[in-house]
């Protein structure tokens, strides 16, 4: 585990790293469709996610299914994403 830790301007693969209390600017964050990245207590500023490998076929997936026009599907998965816990 990353703790307490500032990175400004780095380009981090996020899959499976767990941080606490870490600092994040400008920094280009990517998840590949590993295994989930653990965030507590962290800040994020001006971040850019990427998304790549499996989790952007996931997205090219979702697209494809709106695309041929199965829509319900997605709003589904959007609104479980977009859901208070």
């Amino acid at each position: 585990m990353t703790v307490s830790t500032s990175y400004s301007h780095e380009t981090l693969v996020v899959d499976g790293e767990q941080y606490a209390d870490c600092d994040f600017q400008d920094c280009k964050l990517i998840y590949a469709g590993g295994a989930l990245p653990g965030f507590s207590d962290c800040r994020f500023n001006g971040c850019d996610w990427k998304l790549d490998e499996a989790a952007e076929r996931t997205i090219d997936l979702l697209r494809l299914v709106w695309n041929i026009g199965d829509k319900v599907p997605v709003q589904t998965i959007i609104k479980s994403i977009t859901a208070a816990r």
